[in-house]
């Protein structure tokens, strides 16, 4: 067997060459954290097995993050192993930077240069830099499967480099620096002029040598790959430039706003026009050809009063398929975002924003993974692990849950729009964004008192502007559509069932519709209901559907639909379930809702978000940021139940001119207590300020 790794810069498609060849559907991305530790999978190309390892993409030798260290790691484990380095034929000289640092440590590459622009800067003579690198140079493109043949051959015919020739080396005087006897000498000299710390520490070397030639080092080998440029490529004069709405895109005072005006879009596109016609219409067939049906067969044969028949048509038919109605917006949604991630727009929205959430203890890799949390806490916690600080690392994960993820959205299309209509969008919005705020301000918070971050290297680049393939649309689309219907087929449909067991059985496990007693969860629902009536929900069944809704938040809708005795899974029946004041889940007005939108959005994570926290950041600080996030999550929402009550009230305009009344009325007491503290008397106070006059005077 053939071992390989796949080593390059991030974002060379090196993913989507490894997905390639060997068949696999990692995820493809723009940014950090997609591949955070070695992937490893075997082939078969001509009757030989070669196993190919995809490493996390790095700049060079020299690691700054988590994923680089797992990468340079794996390549110094095993230096002769053969590797695959994949460059970006529109960005080959930077590139080249990191094969330079691969052929100094002696390393067996075999160079692919992957196609991804339509139009390259500049065309490149592959036989040329193959002859001056001298490394077998394959020119691929990893999307279409493009000289994925020839670079197999070229894994099977290679032959180990016993050593390169890189004229180069001779200007850092590299025979003054004396070393024990060590293979590959030459790298780990250069590792001494570079500073390289984890490096010499495993060989149990004394940094001797200034870091000041990190600079020295660097030159020579950009002189290098320059000339190396200048004899390989010829300028491309059909090209114009890419990324020309980079000035828009990256301006300090729009990109906030073009970024909200585009998830604006995609949530109205979502929520409320493609998205809700193939949510009605994939209802409308459930109900009529599989939910219904299914229904009269039970009946038929249990009767209608039977325990069975309920369990399948609350449990199964009107739970399971409230939730499946919302398949074709979650495909939606996800496919929205991944066009966005894939055409490296999020890429520059991260940059964008960095500098604003920098202020608040924020890195660039924390907006990676909060932007992330809006598709799912789950996996964006995992991406969080990168990050070299560990203080950084849980502000991170905590701060996570707050974005609204895709699990939340059904909540907000239910009961938003059962109260707020056509405007039920700029609720969705107020929600995210809601999220944010919270976030951010708990960073503040946090980086203020206990979880103060250091400062972090942040390496950033900007992908070519480019549309996605239909085959990886149907791709996406499916991935996420099988990921769903598992989800509802195993999770949610059990959850369902105990659910609608505990709501339907009393504590001595009588049917309470023959029985007419208190079941399970309604009991337990009504102890735990009063600390909620401040919130504007305290019945037994809201409550209830918020404790199913820990396991997965999908569950709290079709809780509700259990609990209202809902067996039509469209929207609008649910919906008008919750203005019926003898239904166990009834909001009495739309700021009662408010609140409850909010409370969802804000208390606990699911289970397997807070599995993964304990596992990422430990179980003491996973409990208390529980523990915060359920107390956040009331004090907020208590505050916004108030405000939008007194708006039903007053109305928006009292409301407002109360709410800047507080400000200045706050913020002048804030100014007195300041000028308070720094009042002193003179020679007698010992805390006198140095620019008292008294005091200086005095000193004269």
């Amino acid at each position: 067997m053939i071992k390989v790794n796949l080593v390059g810069n991030p974002n060379t498609g090196k993913t989507t060459l490894y997905n390639s060849l060997t068949h696999a559907h990692e995820r493809v991305g723009n940014w950090h954290g997609v591949t955070v530790e070695e992937k490893v999978k075997k082939y078969t190309f001509e009757g030989k097995e070669i196993e190919l390892c995809d490493l996390p993409g790095i700049y060079s030798l020299t690691s700054l993050s988590y994923e680089e260290k797992v990468a340079i790691d794996a390549i110094l484990k095993e230096p002769k192993r053969t590797i695959i380095n994949i460059c970006d034929a529109s960005n080959l000289e930077r590139n080249l930077y990191l094969t330079l640092s691969l052929m100094e440590l002696g390393a067996n590459i075999i160079l692919a240069v992957n196609q991804i622009e339509k139009v390259p800067a500049y065309k490149i003579d592959f036989k040329k830099l193959s002859d001056i690198l001298g490394v077998p140079v394959v020119a691929v493109d990893a999307e279409k499967k493009v000289g994925l043949e020839k670079l197999n051959h070229e894994v099977l015919d290679y032959k180990s480099h016993k050593k390169y020739n890189l004229p180069y080396l001779k200007k850092l005087h590299l025979d003054d620096i004396h070393l024990p006897k060590i293979e590959n000498e030459d790298f780990y000299k250069i590792k001494l002029l570079e500073g390289d710390e984890s490096t010499l520490k495993k060989l149990n070397l004394e940094k001797n040598i200034t870091n000041e030639r990190v600079e020295e080092v660097a030159e020579a080998r950009y002189d290098f790959i320059h000339e190396v440029m200048r004899i390989c490529t010829t300028k491309n004069t059909k090209v114009y430039g890419r990324s020309k709405f980079d000035k828009f895109i990256m301006n300090r005072f729009l990109a906030l706003p073009i970024f909200l005006c585009l998830m604006a879009g995609v949530f109205y596109l979502t929520f409320f026009s493609i998205g809700a016609w193939l949510s009605d219409s994939l209802v409308y067939l459930l109900d009529n050809f599989i939910g219904q049906p299914l229904i009269n067969i039970f009946t038929s044969q249990f009767g209608a009063n039977s325990p069975l028949t309920g369990l399948i048509e609350v449990a199964v038919v009107g739970g399971a398929g409230t939730v499946l109605g919302f398949l074709p917006q979650v495909a939606l949604l996800f496919l929205f975002l991944s066009l966005l991630e894939e055409s490296g727009y999020m890429s520059r929205v991260a940059f964008a924003i960095e500098d604003i959430l920098g202020k608040v203890g924020l890195s660039g890799k924390s907006v990676y993974t909060l932007l992330m949390g809006f598709g799912c806490s789950t996996t964006a916690v995992l991406t969080a692990r990168n990050m070299e600080d560990k203080n950084s690392k849980i502000k991170t994960g905590l701060l996570t849950p707050y974005m609204s993820c895709s699990a939340k959205f059904p909540i907000y299309a239910v009961l938003g729009g059962a109260f707020f209509g056509a405007n039920n969008i700029f609720v969705i919005m107020g929600l995210y964004l809601l999220g944010v705020v919270v976030a951010v301000s708990l960073s503040y918070i946090f980086e203020k008192t206990v979880l103060k971050s250091k400062e972090q290297s942040f390496i950033l680049e900007f992908p070519p502007y480019h549309s996605m393939s239909m085959k990886k649309v149907l791709f996406v689309l499916w991935e996420n559509m099988k990921l769903f219907l598992l989800r509802v087929g195993s999770l949610i449909i059990c959850m369902n069932v105990i659910v609608w067991l505990l709501s339907n059985f009393s504590f001595t496990f009588s049917y309470i519709p023959r029985s007419g007693g208190v079941s399970m969860l309604e009991a337990i629902g009504r102890v735990i209901s009063p600390i909620f009536i401040p919130l504007g929900f305290g019945s037994w069944g809201a409550v209830s559907a918020l404790i199913a809704g820990l396991v997965a938040k999908e569950v709290i809708v079709s809780s509700i639909a259990m609990f209202n005795n809902v067996s039509d899974a469209a929207n609008e029946v649910i919906g008008e379930s919750l203005k019926d004041p003898t239904s166990a889940v009834f909001f009495a007005s739309s700021s009662h809702v408010i609140s409850y939108l909010v409370f969802s959005l804000l208390y606990f994570p699911c289970l397997a978000t807070a599995s993964v926290l304990a596992k990422e950041i430990g179980k003491k600080w996973t409990f208390l940021g529980i523990l915060i996030q359920f107390i956040v999550a009331y004090l907020v929402t208590l505050a916004i139940f108030n405000i939008a009550r007194l708006i039903e009230i007053w109305g928006l305009l009292k409301v407002l001119l109360c709410l800047i009344a507080f400000i200045i009325v706050l913020a002048s007491v804030v100014f007195i207590i300041k000028k308070l503290k720094n009042r002193h008397t003179c020679s007698l106070c010992p805390h006198c300020d140095k620019k008292c006059k008294t005091k200086k005077r005095l000193n004269k």
